[in-house]
This record gives C-alpha cells, structure tokens and sequence, in this order.
C-alpha cells in the first residue's frame, strides 16, 4: 500500500475519533499574517545565546521543542539549562490557531503522516529551536548535585541560539563507542565534551530515580519503512543512551516547572499516573518467575523485578515491559490546586510532575508556559482552577483519542505487510484480556491483533502461539486464533 493511501485511512479515523486533521481558513489566515518577534536582548530577557546549545531528536523532526546545555560550576555541582521553544508569544489564547490545538491538543503521529497540533510553518519554522537561528526560549535552569538530586532551579526568559541539530541514534552510537562522533558534534568545537557532561549528568538523574523506584522499561513502538512511497516494513524504535538523556533532563525540566508553579501560588496541569488497579496480576506475573512481590503496589520492588529479569533475559524484555505497561494503565492529567500538590507519577516516581517542555506537540504544555509567564510578570493566573479541570480532562480524552488512531493506523500497516500471510502461525504475548476483547502482539512484524478464537482463560503477559485468520487493512483489523 501507498503512503498517501495510508494517509487516507489516517486523516478518516481522526474525523471518526472527533479529531480535526485540517486546520480552519482562519487558523490559516492567522498564520499567513504571524510576524515573528525580533530575537533581541529586551528588559527581563536573559541573552544566553553564547552557550553551547544543541537539540537531539529524531532524525525526521523538524518542529525542535527543546535545546539542552550543561555548564559546571565550583564545588562539583553541574547546570543542566533546558530552553523551551516560547510557542507561547505566536499563539495568544482565544486565537483560530490556538482554537485547533486546543481541540486537538496534541500532534498525531501516525504510521503514514504527522498530523500536527500547529500549523507546519510555525512548528517547524517560526518557533522551532533550529541551527545557527536566533530564538525565544523559556529557560528551566537546574543545578545538579553530585547525587543526581536537583539542588537548586530557577525559571526565566532568555535568548538562545542552537549550535547543533543532532539525532538520537548517531549520538546514542557514539555515546555507547559503537561509532565515531556525529559529524556536527566534530565541527562545533567543544561539543564532544559538552554531550558527554550532559550524559555523565542525565545518569546520575537517572539512577536517583531509580533509587526511588522509577521504573526502567522497554516498550519500542514500530516505526514505518517506506521505499518510494510504498510501505515495505515496520521496524522497532528502540530506546537508546541518547533518548534517555532528553528524558531524564524532561523529567527534571517538568519537576521544577510544577515546583515553580507551586511556590508562585498557581494552580497545574500535572501529569499523573495511579498507582495501578492491577497490582495482583502483577504479582503473579512476578511469582511465576521466582519473585515475590508485597501486596500492596510498590515501584521499586517493581523496579528491582524488572532489573534483574532485564539481565537474566534480556531477549525477552521488550515483551515483559510490554505487560507491564499494559498493567500500569495509561496517564492522565488533573489539576493540582495552588497549595495541595497531587498524586503524582507512579512509573517516573515523581510526585511534582507537569507537562512543559514541548508546547508544539501538547496543548498542555502551551498552557503551562502561559501560566509560567503570568507568574514570572506578577500578574494573576490566566485560568481559574476551574477552567485547568476541564482542560485536563479534555487533553486525556483527546490523547487517548490520538492514540486509538495512531494504533489504527500502525494495525492497517501491520496487515498490509501480514496480508500474504494468513494462516501462519506466530508467537505472541497478551497485552489486554477484559470483557470487550483479547489482544496480542507479535514480534515480525511489530504487530497488534485480536484473538477471535480460543481466548478463554487469557490474560495480560500470557504467551501463545496463535493464527493469523484474516485482515482488513482498512479498519486496521488482525484477527487471530491461540492454540494451546
């Protein structure tokens, strides 16, 4: 199948989903008539463009939400400062665009075509983070203990300039010494050291949280490969040293950004994921490999499992973090009023945790750095609590939505690829078992697919052998049967 064919299928299930894959003639004159602000040193605008800034991300990314940067300072200490594109500043609240975004409130990224929350020429041009560009930037600046603790963080507005567009596999190669470096980080002088601070820091981030019982999975999601416009593959886009830097300085950007908040007074949209309602068959999970967790949900005897089964089956963990993730139930946004925190993130084991750092791709990250602003100007929160409540339920709803359409679409891709192969026999591991289905995944190709017969007595984690019965690419459907 054609790309733009799978394009096709995507943009009909956002409108089934009550997602707008177009933007409206006026959210397009809004655009046409945008003039990007001077990037100038003004009043209350710190200029920083002098450090060695550099954006890492996908090698296809184009709208650049974030640059990192590290600076020591005496005493051992080290500055990790994250500068956020101020998305902000081009779309005021209450505008088309801002209306379309707020609708949606996420990009959608689907096996054929990204559709994004903003227009592309602002996403990818007027406030993405490139090279060698001049840009405004909210500026999360955080002072690192030897321990991996944040010591101290400020939040401010700033001038910044990227000195380098580099891409998370050739970073992560190089990192791992499987590679020399990317071309860039040779020919800006001083990035070499400049990534590989950044790295030394991000691991200690990294290993406090697992102290505290931050769980370390796997769960690659399958990337397309197309040749000519024409899907020949889906291939696993694993996690790697260069991807969990930019995570783990995003999860301490957005710890600080909720604190912030929390001490000007402001109520959030924090990002909170429950402690989960599965927690038994977790247990089982862990039993029927030697292990015995307590019977109440603790992250880090979680953590501990994972661990260990990481190093004594590594082939096989892709597929175990898979269950687990499955078992942790989805994410959520809710409202932390000023002065009553909230539930916080199971998984990442943060109990200050918002959505800041990329305001391109998530409403609520355009909303928080509205708010950011309020606070660093003095002036009163531009949305009640009131108003922040039904945001954050609007942005799950509408994410969950997003993901139900990129799972679609990565299942008409699947059958597209699985479709000369009906009545093989796969190996597969069940990743949801409840009264409106059972679902499996096999791993060649990374696929999803409903067991229609013989799923009695299935749960989450099991492993079978199964059938491929029948396909429709169309409603992304893979039917199978589990023989036992």
């Amino acid at each position: 199948m054609h790309q733009d064919q799978l394009a096709h299928l995507a943009r009909e299930a956002m409108l089934q989903r009550g997602l707008q894959p177009d933007f409206s003639d006026a959210a397009l004159a809004q655009l046409a008539a945008i003039t990007p602000p001077a990037a100038a040193p003004v009043d209350g605008l710190r200029d920083q463009r002098s450090l060695l800034w550099c954006s890492i991300d996908n090698d296809d990314s184009r709208d650049l939400d974030q640059l990192s940067v590290a600076v020591e300072s005496p005493g051992g200490a080290v500055r990790i400062l994250v500068a956020v594109a101020d998305v902000s500043m081009l779309v005021p609240a209450g505008t088309p665009i801002d209306a379309h975004a707020s609708a949606n409130t996420t990009s959608v990224y689907t096996a054929a075509r990204i559709f994004p929350m903003l227009p592309e020429r602002l996403s990818t041009d007027l406030s993405s983070l490139n090279e060698e560009e001049d840009r405004l930037a909210m500026v999360i600046d955080m002072s690192i203990g030897t321990d991996g603790s944040v010591i101290d963080s400020d939040v401010y507005r700033a001038l910044v300039r990227s000195h380098a567009k580099l891409a998370y596999n050739s970073v992560a190669a190089w990192l791992e010494g499987k590679a020399p470096p990317p071309a860039r980080v040779s020919e800006v002088p001083g990035m070499d050291a400049q990534l590989k601070l950044q790295d030394r820091i991000a691991q200690g981030l990294k290993a406090l949280r697992a102290s505290r019982g931050s769980l370390q999975l796997s769960t690659p999601q399958a990337r397309p490969v197309f040749e000519a416009g024409v899907l020949t593959d889906l291939r696993p886009d694993d996690k790697n040293r260069a991807k969990e830097l930019i995570s783990d300085f995003m999860i301490a950007a957005n710890g600080v950004t909720a604190r912030f908040l929390e001490r000007r007074g402001f109520p959030s949209i924090r990002r909170v994921l429950h402690a989960p309602r599965r927690w038994e068959r977790l247990v089982m999970l862990a039993a029927q490999h030697g292990v015995t967790l307590p019977a109440q949900p603790d992250a880090l005897a979680l953590d501990r499992f994972l661990a260990a089964q990481r190093q004594a089956n590594p082939q096989d963990f892709a597929e175990l973090s898979l269950t687990v993730v499955k078992l942790l139930g989805s994410g959520e946004y809710s409202v932390a009023a000023a002065g009553r925190g909230s539930e916080g993130h199971f998984g990442l084991a943060v109990s200050d945790y918002t959505h800041s750092t990329a305001p391109n791709r998530r409403f609520p990250d355009l909303v928080t750095q509205r708010l950011i602003k309020a606070a660093l100007a003095g002036e009163p929160t531009p949305y009640t609590e009131e108003q922040l409540a039904a945001i954050a339920q609007h942005c799950t709803q509408q994410e969950d939505m997003a993901a139900k359409v990129e799972r679609q679409i990565r299942k008409s891709a699947a059958a597209v690829l699985l479709m000369p192969r009906i009545g093989e026999r796969f190996q597969a591991v069940v990743t949801g078992a409840s009264a409106r289905g059972t679902w499996i995944r096999i791993s060649s190709p990374t696929a999803e697919g409903r067991v229609v017969r013989g799923f009695d007595g299935l749960d989450v984690g099991d492993r079978v052998p199964v059938t491929l019965l029948a396909v429709d690419v169309e409603r992304g459907f893979i039917d199978f049967e589990a023989s036992r």
